[in-house]
C-alpha cells in the first residue's frame, strides 16, 4: 500500500476527539493521536488486518482505536479512512 487518505468526515471525525480530549484529559488525547498514527502505517502493511464491516458499506474494514472504531476501504494500493467514531455509536445509521 502507498498512502493512507483521509477523507473530510474523518478529519472532522479528529477534530471533535481533538476538542474533547483538549478541554478533559490531553495526556489520552496525545496517545489516542499518537496510536491513530501507528494504526494507519500498521494498514499500510496489512491492509486486511480489519475486520469487515461489509454489511454496512461494502468493502468497508474497521479497526478499534480505545473505544473507537477507525473504518477504513481500501481503494488502489491506498488506504482510505473514512471515519473514526465511538463504537458505542449507532454504526449503521453514520453510514446511510
Amino acid at each position: 500500500m502507498n498512502q493512507c487518505l483521509i477523507s473530510p468526515q474523518a478529519i472532522k471525525d479528529l477534530d471533535s476527539i481533538s476538542e474533547y480530549f483538549l478541554t478533559t484529559n490531553i495526556e489520552t488525547g496525545e496517545k489516542i493521536f499518537q496510536e491513530f498514527t501507528k494504526k494507519c502505517k500498521n494498514l499500510l502493511q496489512f491492509p486486511k488486518m480489519g475486520r469487515s464491516y461489509e454489511h454496512i458499506r461494502k468493502g468497508m474494514r474497521g479497526i478499534p482505536l480505545n473505544s473507537y472504531i477507525i473504518f477504513y476501504q481500501i481503494v488502489d494500493d491506498n488506504i482510505e479512512i473514512l471515519r473514526i467514531v465511538n463504537g458505542r455509536q449507532d454504526l449503521e445509521s453514520l453510514f446511510t
